[in-house]
């Protein structure tokens, strides 16, 4: 069976000497794994269609046990990620998300979507890395089923305070009234912070990115929401660790 979709690809190893077998984060097909073959010869009209960050439309043929590339046609290369380790660490991690989150064989769209707007802001440097960081998280677990309530606390239904507890464990809020330290961890945020928090969630996709945070702000909304994936997602993020250790 043939199929025609667009698709990021978001990992990329060798087989041989000429070809390559890919990870990608397609629109109708979700993740998929591919090979293209001969891709990695200079004269190969696959080579720079199937590098890793490449945005591209797919013709790819679905065999009964692997799928096979036979086009790609580049639409997005994303240079500008490529001028700076921290941004090209940083894209890597959303790709390592995706394939962790994003479905198999079904469509993912909406998870194609998020991160190319990502990526986009990354590489020509118009959105702070924490603010993406932090959004591209939080939405990609929104989409996994993975929401945490943060409409009010969760005891008293206090929608905002000086100060509200966020655990993200739990995925719930509770206001400094509410909250008595129990073992559980908990993450104190202020307005600001908060709002942005709940703006990764709920805000609607057109206005995802449009948010400011002083940079103080923007790193607590990057600690909340790195704090709430690794609390679900049980297995170590080597390229996280990686973009932690490019931090100053």
């Amino acid at each position: 069976m043939q199929i025609e979709t667009e698709g990021l690809v978001i990992r990329e190893g060798s087989v041989g000497e000429s070809d390559r077998l890919v990870t990608l984060l397609t629109k109708d097909e979700g993740v998929l794994r591919a090979f293209a073959r001969r891709a990695k010869t200079v004269r190969s009209a696959q080579n720079s269609g199937t590098q890793l960050l490449c945005y591209s439309e797919f013709s790819i043929f679905k065999g009964r046990e692997k799928y096979s590339i036979n086009e790609a046609r580049p639409k997005e290369i994303f240079f500008g990620l490529r001028e700076d380790i921290g941004r090209l660490a940083l894209a890597q991690y959303f790709c390592e998300l995706s394939g962790l989150l994003a479905p198999e064989g079904s469509p993912a769209g909406e998870y194609l979507r998020l991160v190319l707007n990502s990526l986009h802001f990354l590489s020509k440097n118009l959105r702070p890395e924490p603010l993406l960081k932090a959004v591209t998280e939080m939405r990609m677990l929104a989409f996994s089923g993975y929401m945490p309530d943060l409409v009010c606390c969760a005891e008293c239904a206090c929608y905002e305070a000086d100060v509200m507890w966020f655990l993200p464990d739990d995925g719930i809020l509770l206001c400094g009234d509410c909250y008595r330290p129990d073992g559980r961890r908990a993450i104190p945020l202020g307005r600001g912070v908060l709002t942005g928090l709940r703006h990764t969630i709920y805000a609607e996709f057109s206005k995802l990115f449009a948010f400011q945070l002083p940079p103080e702000a923007l790193t607590q909304l990057a600690a909340a929401s790195e704090a709430f994936l690794l609390s679900h997602i049980d297995r170590p993020l080597p390229t996280l660790s990686f973009y932690h250790t490019l931090l100053p």
